[in-house]
């Protein structure tokens, strides 16, 4: 199936990493050329000599309005097609772990940013009446995941923020969507485990092997599986979705709309 992509520009956060990684990899592969963002300088020019003529690379921290700044220098007057928007999360903790601090980084961290970066490009994208923002946000925003408490707060946040600029452009040409991954097979869920061994004490591999063996497929996601659903919500192909929540968790959160 050809997703009309290839010779298409996308910015994708965490780039190096992940899912992030996993989504700039699958977009390579369909012939697009990227903006790879990522805090690492190392692993960006490592994962940039992977395909030079395809991969920009930008050291530094979505979340700052100066690499905001440095992304619209970067892309200057070309079309911008796509934008996977993604950083990584706020720690684990419960409740009564927080500190007010910790909320008010939540706020920038989660939030903030994902306002200021999509104002800055979508205005350009609706000159050109094409665009695709897709926040790769979090199952947490359909059932609560133990250990998150900021997750299962502030990504709300991002899912009001996405519906609600969605339908006052929705006839623009730019759709706003967003993917809510469950458990896959990546650093994210290790530290999940991480926690929930120093809370329990027990073993981190029965910890894992354990939250493997709730989940209603058996098994963690695989990262590649999940790019290339992503990968369709960035394309042209998915012109008719727009302002919604989609996870992909293998039939873990049990709501009929989950």
């Amino acid at each position: 199936m050809d997703i009309q992509i290839k010779g298409q520009l996308f910015i994708v956060g965490g780039a190096t990493s992940g899912l992030g990684k996993a989504v700039a990899e699958a977009l390579l592969a369909e012939g697009a050329h990227i903006i790879a963002v990522a805090r690492g300088e190392e692993k960006l020019k490592a994962f940039q000599s992977l395909a030079p003529a395809q991969i920009e690379i930008l050291a530094g921290n979505i979340s700052e309005e100066t690499v905001i700044d440095q992304l619209l220098k970067l892309v200057g007057d070309r079309q911008l097609h796509g934008i996977l928007v993604n950083a990584g999360g706020p720690p684990a903790k419960t409740v009564l772990e927080t500190t007010l601090n910790d909320w008010d980084d939540a706020y920038k961290n989660i939030i903030r940013w994902k306002v200021a970066l999509t104002q800055a490009f979508v205005p350009k994208m609706m000159d050109k009446k094409y665009g695709r923002i897709l926040f790769l946000e979090s199952s947490s925003v359909k059932q609560p995941i133990e250990n998150l408490v900021l997750s299962n707060s502030l990504r709300l946040a991002v899912i009001g923020f996405a519906k609600t600029f969605s339908q006052e452009i929705a006839k623009s040409g730019v759709t706003f969507n967003i993917i809510a991954p469950g458990a896959h097979d990546t650093p994210a869920i290790t530290r999940l485990h991480v926690k929930k061994s120093e809370q329990t004490g027990l073993p981190l591999e029965q910890v894992r092997k354990e939250g493997i063996a709730q989940m209603p497929t058996g098994a963690l996601g695989d990262a590649k599986d999940f790019a290339s659903f992503a990968v369709w919500l960035l394309s042209p192909v998915s012109k008719f979705i727009t302002g919604q929540t989609i996870t992909v968790d293998g039939g873990t959160v049990k709501s009929i709309f989950g």
